[in-house]
């Protein structure tokens, strides 16, 4: 049964942490939907791990760059951020209620949905009409409680020492 994680909290390691779900469950061939909300087209080691995989195994993994990173954490965002994001949130929920994915991670969702970009309600409903085979990842700070409620799992990162 498929549940629902948050990886959340002032501290890095939460986009890896969820990329480290995605490459285990690569080796039991899952299909993996990985969405980023605030990650373009740079070099992210993120992004760059992901290209290192072989075509066997790449092939049950999709990436959608739904953002841009001038957005992330600004009030200042570009004229197409909005409606990248607003695209990467529609492909999501096809995706995820369609069951195509057994994982699904949604990168820095929390801050959309804290942005006012992706209406929690709508979260909220994927979250209870998901497929229960489906496993649904949300990354980033300052979760919203109604998620916690929801999540099976919630890590919440903590930064004890970051001198890099």
């Amino acid at each position: 049964m498929g549940c629902v994680q948050i990886y959340t909290g002032e501290g890095k390691g939460k986009t890896m942490a969820a990329l480290g779900l995605a490459f285990r469950a690569l080796t039991k061939g899952w299909d993996i939907l990985l969405v980023l909300f605030t990650k373009d087209a740079n070099e992210y080691a993120e992004l760059y791990s992901t290209r290192q995989l072989s075509p066997q195994v790449a092939k049950h993994l999709t990436v959608v760059q739904a953002g841009s990173s001038k957005v992330g954490f600004t009030q200042q965002m570009p004229g197409k951020a909005p409606l990248e994001i607003s695209n990467g949130w529609q492909i999501a929920k096809r995706a995820t209620l369609a069951g195509k994915y057994k994982l699904v991670i949604l990168d820095e969702v929390i801050w959309a949905i804290e942005s006012g970009l992706i209406p929690l309600e709508e979260m909220t409903k994927l979250i209870a009409d998901k497929p229960d085979e489906t496993e649904l990842v949300l990354t980033g700070r300052n979760v919203q409680p109604e998620l916690v409620e929801l999540a099976q799992l919630v890590s919440d990162m903590r930064m004890v020492k970051h001198d890099v």
